[in-house]
């Protein structure tokens, strides 16, 4: 590992180097990749054995491992970057947290992306704090004339990060009220944005959150499930859950 450099005080950046990156090419936006984290709490990385079914390491348990958007993806200083929120009682955030240069990860992928359809006209992205990474890349992958609106939910006002500029004109930071439910507030930006039938829409957040927001899409708008891809990054409760796709 490269470097660790904090953008919000709930969002890392980790950036993964090494000769074994050569040849990562990520085609799509919004693609996932596969981190193993060290399994016992320190610095060690036990690599797991797959048996047929599931991973496991020798000791029979099963390995940390997390799905993250590769952000950025540089072939030639063989550099991956991964944003990782930070939350109380996560694997994966309590290791970014104690992550020091040097440090072993293991990274497997990528996983398909977001195919964007160049010829449609209207776009609804939405998401939470974890689908950050995600949303700059499927805005910078949208077409030039597409008018696009942008919903993002974020735990505090301090959340915000940069975005491409084509998101300034439709793009609305959601503060989660305090003490609501993870998801709460983008279901509600979702219902109350404007999409059309023939809108592409794209959206990923909390899994509960977001099965919420698939069946007002498809339900109550009518919106062609062809048209949308709904994606729960993260299960609210789950142990050690809370990262980035999962």
């Amino acid at each position: 590992m490269r470097r660790v450099e904090p953008l919000t005080p709930r969002m890392i950046r980790v950036t993964f180097a090494g000769r074994e990156l050569e040849g990562l090419v990520v085609e799509q936006p919004a693609a996932s990749v596969r981190v193993l984290l060290p399994s016992t709490g320190g610095a060690e990385l036990v690599v797991p054995e797959w048996n047929g079914n599931e991973f496991l390491l020798p000791d029979g348990g099963r390995p940390a491992i997390r799905t993250f958007t590769p952000w950025r993806v540089d072939p030639t200083a063989l550099e991956l970057d991964v944003g990782i929120v930070v939350h109380g009682g996560g694997v994966a955030s309590e290791w970014a947290q104690a992550a020091k240069t040097g440090d072993p990860a293991a990274i497997s992928g990528p996983g398909r992306g977001y195919r964007v359809e160049d010829d449609a006209t209207t776009y609804l992205v939405a998401g939470d704090e974890t689908a950050l990474p995600a949303i700059t890349q499927v805005l910078e992958a949208l077409p030039a004339q597409a008018s696009v609106q942008v919903r993002v939910e974020i735990a505090h006002a301090d959340g915000r990060l940069e975005l491409p500029e084509r998101a300034l004109a439709g793009l609305e930071w959601c503060v989660l009220a305090p003490g609501a439910a993870p998801g709460e507030t983008l279901a509600t930006a979702v219902r109350e944005a404007e999409v059309t039938a023939d809108a592409r829409v794209w959206v990923a957040g909390e899994a509960a959150a977001v099965q919420r927001i698939r069946r007002h899409l498809f339900d109550e708008r009518g919106i062609p499930r062809g048209q949308t891809a709904v994606r729960g990054y993260w299960k609210r409760g789950r142990a050690g859950d809370g990262g980035d796709e999962a």
